[in-house]
């Protein structure tokens, strides 16, 4: 099944380090950014005084990004004047462009319905390494370095389809209607999240962890991804058209309340679809492991290995005990982990979180936890970072070391 490209969504970038002048508030409460020959010829244009519809992105590294709808427009300064065209954008103050500041890194993209995103992310962070990544492009100097998207872009991986998500992208693979007979059976309801991962693993009959336990886990999680949007647009679809609408009028409440049910079940649904697939993997090598037992001070760590009772009797520091952590989204999250089962020293750690920075893995490596990443999503970090992160195979190559003989 095609899984979309960039060029699907986007008809070009442009990638700038925010100077102090670009990220000062302005007396007119106004800011504005030039742009470049190349820009206007791959996707803004020369119309001048052309106002886009715009959408708002501050990445922050550790709290939650900003978002906020607005418009910008596109126009030559030096219009009817004898000197060179000289082309900015200029755009309205909103939370965005107040948390913005000089050294972040701007995104400028246009996508295929016209509507202009304006990416930050600050510098040094783990959302600007991504976006890095994802677009191909890095800052130089103090002008935009822009690429426009073509056909011949590579298809989006489940790394590119996580950025994609975190920025807010909506999107729903070319080829999606050939899941529908899959999911037929559900309806409108969504089943429990077992229920789906199980799905996902059957309905890829191919895929076998034994085989490739990394590529197994990243397509398992990626077709559950796919069968999960493609239920969730029929689902959402058929609440719409239902209104929000009660005997006194708009039900503005009822709207907000299914629309945050809609994003917190994104957001939690992910999560426990990585811990059942985790665990699918683990059972292909027959490997003993308990799911979320309770350690010291009731702490439940993800996985742990090779059961409660072993460690109950174990003495501090035995090496025949193994710790997981599971966490698609790393972020700050990471040192959690570090306060679970206080007996093993050296925590581990499974994330889907793609191009981490070097210095927040140094930080890791620092407090004694080894990062687990499955193979195709290790591409997003730097080579040093990649000759110390493990593999999903690494990981049970360990704990099938430490498993007690039968």
């Amino acid at each position: 099944m095609r899984r979309g490209q960039l060029a699907d969504y986007f008809e070009g970038v442009g990638v700038k380090r925010l100077s102090a002048v670009d990220a000062e508030l302005k007396t007119s409460n106004q800011h504005e950014v030039g742009t470049t020959r190349k820009m206007r010829d791959d996707f803004l244009g020369e119309d001048h005084q052309k106002k886009f519809d715009a959408v708002y992105v501050w990445l922050g590294e550790d709290q939650d990004g900003i978002t906020a709808e607005g418009w910008a427009t596109h126009y030559d300064a030096r219009l009817n004047k004898p000197r060179a065209a000289e082309w900015r954008l200029y755009y309205p103050s909103n939370p965005v462009t107040e948390a913005m500041k000089a050294g972040d890194t701007l995104f400028l993209a246009k996508d295929r319905h016209g509507l202009l995103w304006f990416i930050v992310a600050p510098e040094g962070s783990t959302s600007e390494q991504q976006l890095f990544w994802l677009f191909g492009l890095r800052p130089e100097g103090q002008s935009f370095v822009s690429r426009e998207f073509t056909d011949a872009e590579p298809e989006l991986d489940f790394a590119a389809r996580y950025i994609l998500d975190e920025l807010g992208v909506e999107f729903e693979e070319p080829e999606s209607d050939k899941l529908d007979s899959i999911i037929e059976k559900f309806g409108t309801t969504f089943p429990t999240t077992a229920v789906f991962s199980q799905l996902a693993r059957l309905t890829l009959p191919e895929v076998r962890a034994e085989d490739d336990p990394d590529a197994a886990l990243v397509a398992w999680l990626d077709h559950e991804e796919a069968l999960f949007r493609r239920l969730e647009r029929r689902v959402v679809a058929e609440r719409l058209e239902q209104g929000f609408v009660t005997a006194e009028g708009t039900d503005v409440d009822g709207f907000i309340s299914f629309s945050l049910g809609v994003q917190n079940r994104r957001k939690s649904r992910m999560g426990h679809s990585l811990e059942n697939h985790i665990a699918a993997t683990l059972d292909a090598f027959d490997i003993a492991y308990v799911r979320g037992a309770i350690t010291e001070h009731n702490h439940k760590p993800d996985f742990l290995f090779p059961s409660l009772a072993v460690y109950q009797a174990a003495a501090d520091g035995d090496a025949g005990l193994t710790m997981l952590g599971a966490k698609s989204t790393c972020k700050d999250r990471w040192r959690q982990v570090l306060a679970e089962a206080s007996k093993i020293p050296r925590k581990h750690l499974l994330t889907l979180e793609p191009g981490i920075t070097e210095p927040q893995t140094a930080q890791m490596e620092a407090s004694n936890l080894q990062l687990v990443v499955p193979n195709a999503i290790q591409a997003t970090y730097t080579t040093m970072q990649q000759g110390w992160l493990w593999s999903v195979s690494t990981f049970i190559t360990h704990v099938r070391r430490n498993q007690p003989s039968s």
